[in-house]
């Protein structure tokens, strides 16, 4: 049967799979559209498998707040090329990513995946993106964040590769702008300076003790006496907190002060009590994941 221009352009525009694909799926299928669908769809399946083993690296990070702020949602959704990052494909289904995610709340990736999307699995949708696209593509993860009578903030920085979400719970009311403006700038602190804790009550003891043998190591061979080795493990161990504790980290908005310090400013100004509850911090070259 003889393949005309606008058979292939209507399949292109119903599959969106690239045109010489479509004219070759046509001649395969001899003229039957819907087995020409079939046989694209399958290629794409056939593309994922082989973009299985490559790694994803690239991608975009999208954040949504949910119920007025209370709660906030962030999606990674990975690429292999910055250039595809950028493709309105790709951009299209990553926003269908969160969008699903703010709506159905699902448990982890693999529950998300298998959410209906128009009639089928959300990941027949992303297989049939990985055969229109040619890259190994994946959702790689997600969080979802409610807070406590407070609010959680979140932040994308420029280029959608990094994001942050900041929870703050027991907030006053009349001072939620004011908490939130805080929170905007604990979010950039996260991002800046990559704490791995809010404070020292979440550093495990054993991290803790391996951290002052390995001070009282260092100072033992730089001829230190034994009996002050203690006390200087203590003093780094300080800095060390200082370092990896969000609240002890010197503010990037005011380096006069902690970020634990200005918080406590404000909750003195408002007789409250509100606290940074955790942070989420993504980032697209993470390798933990």
């Amino acid at each position: 049967m003889a393949i005309s221009a606008q058979m292939v352009k209507q399949l292109r525009d119903q599959t969106g799979a690239g045109m010489m694909d479509c004219k070759k799926a046509l001649v395969e299928s001899d003229g039957d559209f819907d087995k020409a669908v079939e046989i694209l769809r399958k290629k794409g399946a056939s593309v994922a498998a082989k973009r299985a083993e490559r790694t994803a690296s690239e991608g975009l990070v999208l954040t949504e707040a949910l119920d007025n702020g209370a709660g906030a949602v962030m999606v990674e959704v990975n690429c292999e090329t910055d250039f595809v990052a950028k493709n309105e494909d790709f951009v299209n289904f990553a926003e269908i990513v969160l969008k699903k995610v703010v709506s159905k709340k699902p448990e982890n990736v693999e529950a998300l995946l298998n959410l209906d999307y128009n009639g089928q699995p959300l990941k027949e949708e992303l297989t049939n993106i990985i055969g229109k696209i040619g890259e190994k593509l994946e959702v790689s993860r997600f969080a979802i964040e409610n807070s406590v009578n407070g609010l959680v903030v979140d932040y994308i920085h420029h280029g959608s590769k990094l994001g942050v979400l900041v929870r703050i719970d027991n907030i006053k009311e009349e001072a939620k702008d004011e908490y939130h403006n805080f929170g905007k700038d604990v979010a950039m602190q996260v991002a800046a300076m990559k704490p791995n804790y809010v404070n020292r009550n979440e550093v495990d003891a054993e991290v803790i003790s391996k951290e002052k043998e390995i001070y009282k190591e260092v100072a033992k061979k730089e001829g230190k006496p034994e009996q002050i080795l203690d006390r200087i493990a203590d003093g780094k161990i300080n800095k060390f907190f200082q370092e990896n504790c969000l609240i002890e980290q010197t503010s990037i908005k005011d380096n006069s002060k902690s970020v634990g310090e200005i918080l406590k400013g404000i909750n003195e100004k408002y007789s409250a009590n509100a606290e940074i509850k955790l942070f989420r911090r993504f980032h697209l070259s993470d390798s933990n994941k």
